[in-house]
C-alpha cells in the first residue's frame, strides 16, 4: 500500500501541482484546501503517513497547524515536514519546532523517505507539545498574532472600550480606524448570534478587499453567549469566506481570520486617508 500524505497549502493551483509531483514519487496525496480546525478532525478520522506543510504561503498559519497537531496526543505521532518558505520564516519556525523535518521542494523526496523510514524503524514515545495550538505564540505581541505589520491600517468594528490599550504598541506606521473603507485589515467584534447574522453581509463585503478577524467571546469567558466558532465558521463558509488562522486575543475574546475564497491572504495597501 502506498504511503498517504496530507499536503497543507493555501493556493489551490499550486497545491495541485505539488500533489502531482508527490504522487509521481509514489505517494497518495490529499491536497484539499485546509479549512480551519476541520483539518484536525479530518486527520483524526484518517491519519496519514505524514503531514507536509508548505511555507510558501501563509507560513504563520502553517506553523499554527503544526502546533495544533503536536499538542494533541491523538495526532502528535504523525510526522510533520515543512517544505519551502523564505529562509527567515523557516528559521523562526525551526527554532520553535526543532523536532519537525524541513525540506526544499526540489529535495523533498529524500527527506520524505528518511522521515518515514525513521518512523517505521524507530518509533518514539508521543509527548504532545504543552500549551496547545497557541503554544507557538508564547511571548509574541498581540499585534503580531493578529498580523498587524508596519503600515497596516486596522479597522476596529464594535471593539470593546480601551481595546487600543490591549493592543499595545503598534508597528511603525500602523494605525487604527473605525472606518472599513480606510483600512486593509479588520477586527469585527460580535457578541451574539443575532449581531453576527446582522453584520455578516457587511463582513463578507469587507473580506473581498481585506482579511477580516471575526472576534467572539470565549465560551469559558465572562461574555460567553449563544455564539460559537463552529457557528461562525459554517455561516462564513456559506457566505463564500474561508478561515485560515485562529488567535486567542485575550482572556475574554478569541478570533477567526477570514478572507474571500480565492483572494490573496496578505492585506492590500491601505487607502490613503482623506482630509
Amino acid at each position: 500500500m502506498k504511503p498517504s500524505l496530507r499536503l497543507i497549502h493555501w493556493h489551490t493551483a499550486e497545491a495541485r501541482a505539488r500533489a502531482g509531483r508527490l504522487a509521481a514519487l509514489g505517494y497518495v496525496v490529499n491536497a484539499r484546501l485546509p479549512r480551519g480546525s476541520e483539518v484536525f478532525r479530518e486527520l483524526r478520522r484518517r491519519p496519514p503517513s505524514a503531514v507536509l506543510i508548505s511555507l510558501d504561503r501563509l507560513p504563520s498559519a502553517g506553523r499554527d497547524i503544526a502546533f495544533g497537531l503536536l499538542s494533541q496526543r491523538s495526532l502528535a505521532a504523525i510526522p510533520v515536514i515543512f517544505v519551502g518558505g523564505a529562509p527567515a520564516k523557516v528559521a523562526a519556525i525551526r527554532a520553535r519546532l526543532p523536532g519537525a523535518a524541513y525540506a526544499r521542494w526540489p529535495g523533498v523526496g529524500p527527506v520524505l523517505r528518511r522521515t518515514l523510514t525513521r518512523v517505521r524503524t524507530a518509533p518514539t514515545k508521543v509527548t504532545p507539545v504543552r500549551g496547545g495550538v497557541m503554544a507557538g505564540y508564547a511571548g509574541t505581541p498581540l499585534p503580531a498574532k493578529l498580523g498587524i505589520k508596519a503600515g497596516t491600517r486596522v479597522a476596529l468594528l464594535g471593539a470593546p472600550p480601551r481595546f487600543a490599550a490591549t493592543l499595545g504598541t503598534l508597528p511603525a506606521g500602523a494605525g487604527l480606524t473605525d472606518r472599513g473603507d480606510r483600512a486593509n485589515l479588520a477586527l469585527w467584534f460580535v457578541r451574539s448570534r443575532t449581531a453576527f447574522s446582522r453584520g455578516l453581509t457587511r463582513a463578507a463585503a469587507l473580506a473581498a478587499r481585506m482579511p477580516v478577524w471575526v472576534v467572539s467571546p470565549k465560551k469559558t469567558g465572562p461574555l460567553a453567549s449563544d455564539l460559537s466558532q463552529p457557528h461562525i465558521r459554517a455561516a462564513c463558509l456559506a457566505a463564500g469566506l474561508v478561515d485560515y488562522k485562529v488567535c486567542a486575543v485575550d482572556p475574554t475574546w478569541s478570533g477567526l481570520l477570514f478572507r474571500r475564497r480565492g483572494r490573496p491572504a496578505d492585506p492590500p495597501r491601505a487607502p490613503a486617508a482623506q482630509n
